[in-house]
């Protein structure tokens, strides 16, 4: 059968294919790139031109592209399973996973429960939390506290605790109700960082002794609001909401979906502040960006309040189809041996110094209004005016426009608005790394 041209892959893209997180309409005036495989940290076209993967195809690749390991482990599952139900029987990949997770998380997280996606991860800790409450009898808490601005995902109940309207804002009547306190965004507020984040634990004290007696959880992406434009919260924020959700008496859901997995300089984000959550949420990089495979992290003490012999209704019913798939746990398990073999976490220091260095110059240049970094995971933010921080008219698509000029130059980067965001594999090699910055800085220094 005659290979398909690059014009005839992109007929059928925009004859049957609709994306995600696109303008369609956009979409199909243009003529996107179309990646046919991948090696080492770099993505290649049907064109044959090369791209680093500077944003890990979408924050989830680890390892790089064909990994040797991780394909030989998932070669071998499949010489022996792909995969079967954990509905009523055990499954070997997923049992061994779950130690292992077990193993690195913050202490207390004691039980696994698969799912496919970080949404998904995060729906389950959410009913988790919901129904853990209703178990002890403490039926009145029922209701969960969230930042602005914040993303769990796309499922109803991720997008009830996710703050942005621009995605989510239609379906606002499918939603339930959820207590939003304002993101502390230090360069969105006229203060200090400290005052800043002051300014969002004063709110949501505020609600915990307004609403006592009624919050189930309070839910957050640690250290890192992802989507939000790669939103750096101040130093020890974490900690304290971690603090007042102890002195309350409510649960801490953490979403690492996105800074999991050493995107933050530590395997997780919780670390830095010795943070332990009571349900922790993992996704995209848990395969080293392979398969589809998610997991809520939880403790005993919650895990318990769902065991009673002879008692139906206290059962967590939720599943899905592929949860602990025998392939996605293989992949995993192989990425976090590579994680030990290959020294990962101790490789990061001199990529992120590498970083800041870069983002130092950068803040320097006309456009450019901010630039946030925590660990691996950076966003440059280009305004009209630095002084006032006034941002671009979004229909013009600077951010996308930047991006656009960096492909041929060789780097594929995806914007957030008019945040360049910068989520390398944490595995990149340090060469690779300079070469993508000089990229960034090239192009914002002499094209905008």
């Amino acid at each position: 059968m005659k290979d398909k041209t690059t014009s005839d892959t992109i007929a059928l893209d925009k004859q049957y294919l609709w994306h995600p997180f696109t303008q369609m309409a956009d979409w199909l005036d243009g003529e996107p790139v179309m990646i046919e495989r991948g090696e080492g940290f770099f993505l290649f076209d049907t064109e044959g031109r090369r791209y680093i993967d500077g944003v890990s195809s979408l924050w989830c690749n680890v390892h790089g592209h064909r990994v040797p390991a991780i394909d030989a482990a998932i070669r071998d599952q499949l010489d022996r399973i792909a995969h079967s139900t954990l509905l009523g029987l055990g499954q070997t990949r997923a049992a061994e996973l779950a130690e292992r997770l077990v193993r690195i998380a913050p202490a207390g997280l004691q039980k696994v429960f698969y799912s496919d996606s970080g949404a998904t991860a995060v729906e389950i800790a959410l009913k988790i939390a919901y129904q853990y409450w209703q178990n002890i009898g403490d039926t009145c808490r029922t209701r969960f506290i969230a930042i602005r601005d914040a993303y769990h995902g796309d499922t109803v109940g991720a997008v009830s605790v996710g703050g942005m309207d621009l995605f989510h804002g239609i379906f606002k009547s499918l939603l339930f109700e959820t207590l939003f306190v304002s993101s502390p965004h230090p360069y969105r507020f006229d203060g200090t960082p400290d005052q800043c984040a002051a300014a969002s634990l004063e709110a949501i004290e505020s609600l915990l002794k307004t609403c006592a007696g009624q919050i189930a959880a309070i839910v957050l992406e640690p250290l890192v609001q992802g989507a939000a434009g790669i939103i750096v919260h101040p130093r020890g924020f974490l900690k304290s909401v971690e603090q007042l959700a102890r002195r309350y008496n409510v649960l801490l859901i953490v979403d690492e979906v996105a800074t999991g997995f050493a995107r933050t300089g530590k395997m997780f984000a919780c670390e830095h502040d010795d943070v332990r959550p009571d349900l922790m949420c993992l996704a995209k990089g848990i395969t080293g960006g392979y398969l589809p495979l998610a997991a809520t992290l939880t403790t005993q003490e919650v895990f318990d309040a769902f065991c009673a012999k002879g008692d139906p209704y206290k059962t967590f019913y939720h599943g899905h189809t592929y949860t602990g798939n025998a392939l996605g746990c293989a992949a995993a398990v192989a990425s976090l041996d590579l994680f030990e073999q290959n020294w990962i976490l101790e490789s990061l220091p001199e990529k992120i110094d590498l970083i800041a260095a870069a983002f130092t110059r950068i803040a320097d240049l006309p456009s450019v209004g901010d630039v946030r970094q925590c660990g691996l995971m950076g966003g440059i933010e280009l305004v009209l005016d630095k002084t006032t921080r006034q941002p671009f008219d979004a229909k013009r698509k600077l951010g996308a426009a930047v991006c656009a000029a960096m492909r041929p130059k060789g780097a594929m980067l995806r914007p957030l608005g008019d945040v360049i965001v910068l989520m390398p594999p944490p595995a990149i090699d340090v060469p690779t790394l300079k070469q993508l910055l000089d990229i960034i800085e090239e192009t914002l220094e002499r094209e905008f």
